[in-house]
């Protein structure tokens, strides 16, 4: 569990880096500050498939987004904190990338959907 106020905090498939803000039982409520890792595209339940009923377009929560989380998954983020722009580009550049080396339906079909999301995301994104 996390001592200091910084925090590096798991959000369903998501990495962010979050300040806690306020503290409720065994939760903390988190406002996004940077993302570490974008979230997985694609049905969870079935992982890797393309032939599912439904492929998830999943976007990285956004800047100043609040989001409770349980305080035991929290750890201490102590490295200096990129830009919320910088960080989400970064993120999706590494997806874009290990997507790009697996070469299969999978990865061809998760590149389309982050595609789609990217769209609506504050930075320029080559996919």
């Amino acid at each position: 569990m996390a001592e200091n106020n910084i925090v590096k905090a798991p959000y369903k498939t998501g990495l962010y880096v979050g300040e806690i803000l306020k503290e409720k039982e065994n939760k903390r409520l988190i406002k996004v500050i940077a993302v570490l890792k974008h979230p997985k595209q694609g049905d969870l339940h079935n992982p890797n498939q393309v032939e599912v009923p439904l492929f998830h377009e999943r976007k990285a929560l956004a800047e100043n987004e609040k989001v409770w989380v349980p305080a035991s998954v929290l750890n201490d983020y102590e490295e200096s904190i990129p830009s919320y722009e910088k960080s989400l580009k970064m993120a999706v550049e590494t997806m874009v990338q290990d997507l790009h080396n697996k070469k299969d339906p999978y990865s061809q079909k998760a590149l389309e959907t982050l595609n789609n999301v990217s769209k609506d995301y504050p930075i320029t994104i080559h996919i």
